[in-house]
């Protein structure tokens, strides 16, 4: 009896197996066709950054590395997520590796520019606006405006070492590889 139990079992996860598994007989979600190819996480990210959903957004991002590895795309928008969500130590952290895997990555330099801005260094951001502004070849006006910032803040410090008041910056995608920082000055 165990036997054929143990038979009867074993010919219908078979069968189910052959027939395109035990989900393929329409039990896929609504409005899921399970034969299309999932869309790009980076691509779903960037939409909800631009929604304000940073959560999702961070989310997003690491199933695209997951999908994607770990490279310079990905771990410059969890970058920009965590920053978004106010984490900012954890975000120059990503963004730092984003940079030593792709050194030339623009949007890692950006990101990494505005981390640092907001951690009271605009030196240090004044660097990475420059080599992002130099590969950039000077294309982008927010890459230009954040030097610009940086550049104020970073001789108004040397100028004024008593200043207390630190501006609040905010980092704004405007596109694909497009951010603005954007300041209470």
């Amino acid at each position: 009896m165990l036997r054929q139990a143990f038979a009867l079992v074993l010919t219908l996860l078979l069968a189910a197996c052959q027939s395109g598994g035990l989900g393929a007989s329409g039990n896929s979600p609504y409005g899921v066709d399970p034969n299309k190819q999932d869309v790009d996480g980076l691509l779903v990210g960037h939409r909800l950054m631009a929604a304000g959903e940073y959560e999702l957004a961070l989310k997003a991002y690491y199933r695209a590395a997951a999908e994607q590895g770990m490279n310079s795309d990905t771990l410059s928008a969890i970058g920009s997520a965590d920053l978004a969500l106010g984490r900012v130590g954890q975000a120059e952290d990503v963004l730092r590796r984003a940079i030593k895997a792709d050194p030339t990555f623009v949007p890692a330099l950006n990101n990494l520019g505005v981390v640092l801005m907001n951690e009271g260094k605009p030196g240090e951001a004044r660097v990475m606006f420059q080599q992002a502004f130099a590969l950039d070849s000077g294309q982008s006006d927010a890459i230009r405006e954040n030097l610009r910032l940086a550049i104020a803040q970073s001789e108004a410090a040397v100028y004024d070492p008593d200043q207390e008041e630190k501006p609040v910056m905010k980092l704004v995608r405007r596109g694909q590889g497009t951010y603005d920082l954007l300041s209470e000055l």
